[in-house]
């Protein structure tokens, strides 16, 4: 049986600066685990979405989300929200 290739895109959304969030980094593999591993030594949150990893990893770095995935990555913003207020 073959192994599945890890993938991670790693988002940034700073309201003051940006319509929406960005792609700030992307990777499969090694990359992938390397992005997912400085996320946990700096608190990110993660969540995983194959689909959605899928459809952002297609996307140039910098570029921010397309109105039709909005939705979508409100979903994961809402996720990190409550997230964020349980530890407070």
């Amino acid at each position: 049986m073959k192994k599945k290739t890890s993938k991670a895109v790693a988002l940034t959304y700073d309201v003051r600066k940006n319509k929406a969030p960005r792609v700030v980094a992307k990777g499969k593999g090694y990359l992938a685990d390397k992005i997912i591993e400085i996320a946990k030594q700096h608190d990110v949150p993660l969540y995983e979405d194959k689909n959605l990893v899928q459809v952002l990893e297609a996307l140039d770095l910098e570029t921010e989300i397309p109105p039709e995935l909005y939705r979508a990555v409100a979903e994961v913003l809402a996720f990190i929200y409550r997230i964020n207020n349980k530890e407070l």
